[in-house]
């Protein structure tokens, strides 16, 4: 089941003058939906809010828009929310449209759990290159194309993920995931100052860490790094946190650590799926 709400009404399309089809020009939002809330609904809307004072992108009316959110998914167990906001329609150029009358569309998908193998899952690295360009790092931007060029190398259903380096070959992210290790007790993470997006579950594992007394560095991580790492996962907005049980073929021990960042997450709500 889907369905879809645009600037508040129902309907399933926007103008073809919209800046959001012709440049990328906005930013987007993936929520879980578990027993009819959205998750970290608060977390979700001051990212989009902070994203749209960076690209000088008039900020939607939150009070209104967290009312479209639960008006979707109130009576839903299990879906995923979709948050779009784009500049509006504008004439041809690249000049921001005066005024401006951004779009702000808001879908949902209903979906059914699927728990992923508590072995862990399988992960490869990706030949495509993240860019680095700070003016937008950290941002969920409607322009994913590096991320659909790497999620296409590769058709294997055993595969979960891939992940992604930028041009100094720094490990920056998963495809839709934000990368963690363990070494020696500390908890790694790729620092996100030119590049990748700063995932809602990334700053609550942060938080729990933090709660629990597990030093996090932010910090340039090889692929030499996770290879010697003690333990690896990955994390989103909807599948929570994964283990890995393969990086490229090589094994990967279960930790500890992972765990208790696991059950820390679980008294917060957070249950791990498929995406």
């Amino acid at each position: 089941m889907e369905r879809w709400l645009v600037n508040g009404a129902s309907g399933d399309s926007i103008g073809l003058n919209d800046r959001g089809l012709h440049y990328g020009d906005g930013l987007f939002e993936t929520i879980a939906v578990r027993n009819g809330t959205c998750r970290f609904i608060g977390a979700h809307l001051q990212r989009l809010s902070e994203g749209c004072a960076r690209l000088k992108l008039p900020v939607p009316d939150l009070p209104v828009l967290e009312s479209e959110l639960q008006q979707l998914s109130r009576t839903v167990d299990h879906a995923t929310v979709k948050v779009i906001v784009t500049r509006g329609a504008g004439p041809r150029g690249y000049r921001f449209p005066d005024p401006c009358m951004p779009t702000r569309i808001v879908g949902l998908e209903q979906t059914e759990p699927q728990p992923y193998p508590e072995s862990g899952v399988q992960v490869r690295y990706c030949a495509t290159r993240i860019s680095r360009n700070p003016q937008f790092a950290g941002l969920k931007t409607l322009n994913r194309l590096e991320q659909v060029m790497a999620r296409a190398e590769w058709n294997d259903p055993g595969i979960a993920e891939g992940l992604m380096s930028n041009d100094r070959d720094e490990i920056i992210c998963g495809t839709m995931t934000n990368v963690f290790l363990v070494s020696r007790g500390i908890l790694y993470t790729p620092s996100l100052l030119e590049s990748g997006v700063s995932g809602i579950m990334r700053q609550q594992v942060i938080a729990v860490a933090a709660d629990n007394g597990i030093e996090v560095q932010e910090a340039s991580l090889s692929q030499y790094a996770l290879s010697s790492a003690d333990e690896i996962f990955l994390t989103n907005a909807l599948i929570g946190l994964w283990t890995l049980s393969t990086l490229a073929g090589q094994k990967i021990r279960q930790g500890k650590l992972s765990e208790t960042i696991r059950a820390a997450l679980a008294s917060r709500g957070v249950v791990e799926c498929a995406p």
